[in-house]
């Protein structure tokens, strides 16, 4: 295969299950903060499952394309546009957050869980195309990478925001005041290996790890 068609080929397996990975992700953050009575998201026509709403053509397109090439696919980030949440109009702000926070990176670890089922599915009827197995196990990635990424503990990250939940008031305000530099400070640990190194190869272990545990071995008695 030549590299025109290696490189589209490539494309298109992860094209899909990285568009789900933002799309659902974003939308979960407009469906709690929804449910916890802050209408924001609703209002501003983000709560959807249509990508071209979450696209941020710089974040999704542009700056993973970049990454791709310039490291030759070893390192590839982005990010969508963030859904508007007002936590003051939630119900129990301090509280409510949490849940808002945790909605997304939970909705990427059920969609890991949900390409394992389709790779499990794919063995059981002995589907051996490369392109359909190769684009399941994409989706576990992806959204292995999304979840254990977006737990990061620090603003405005949604660990970090979960975490200002948690803490007591003096601690949680001295954190938010870290978000407006959060994410410079998130991209200085990741180019210096520390987000790789230190919390995602371990937490993505732990991911892999759990979806072994809960979906490929129980499968794996029955196709066998």
């Amino acid at each position: 295969m030549n590299p025109i068609d290696s490189l589209i080929q490539t494309l298109l397996i992860n094209a899909l299950p990285v568009l789900f990975a933002i799309t659902l992700h974003e939308a979960a953050h407009g469906y709690v903060a929804r449910y916890f009575g802050d209408p924001t998201a609703e209002v501003m026509g983000r709560i959807s499952l249509n990508p071209m709403r979450h696209i941020d053509w710089m974040g999704t397109i542009v700056m993973p394309a970049l990454l791709y090439f310039a490291t030759s696919g070893a390192f590839v980030l982005g990010y969508a546009k963030p859904v508007p949440v007002n936590f003051n109009r939630l119900r129990h702000p301090k509280r409510d957050m949490i849940w808002v926070a945790l909605a997304g990176p939970a909705s990427n670890f059920i969609q890991a869980i949900l390409w394992a089922l389709i790779l499990v599915v794919l063995a059981a009827f002995d589907v051996n195309e490369r392109f359909f197995i190769e684009m399941a196990k994409a989706g576990v990635s992806w959204n292995l990478v999304m979840w254990a990424f977006n737990l990061f503990p620090l603003p405005p990250l949604d660990g970090g925001r979960i975490l200002v939940g948690l803490l007591p008031w003096k601690q949680a305000a001295l954190l938010s005041r870290v978000e407006p530099w959060g994410f410079f400070i998130v991209m200085g640990l990741v180019v210096a290996g520390v987000v790789g190194s230190w919390w995602l190869q371990p937490l993505m272990g732990l991911g892999y790890a759990l979806i072994n545990l809960l979906i490929i071995t129980p499968a794996s008695a029955f196709i066998h």
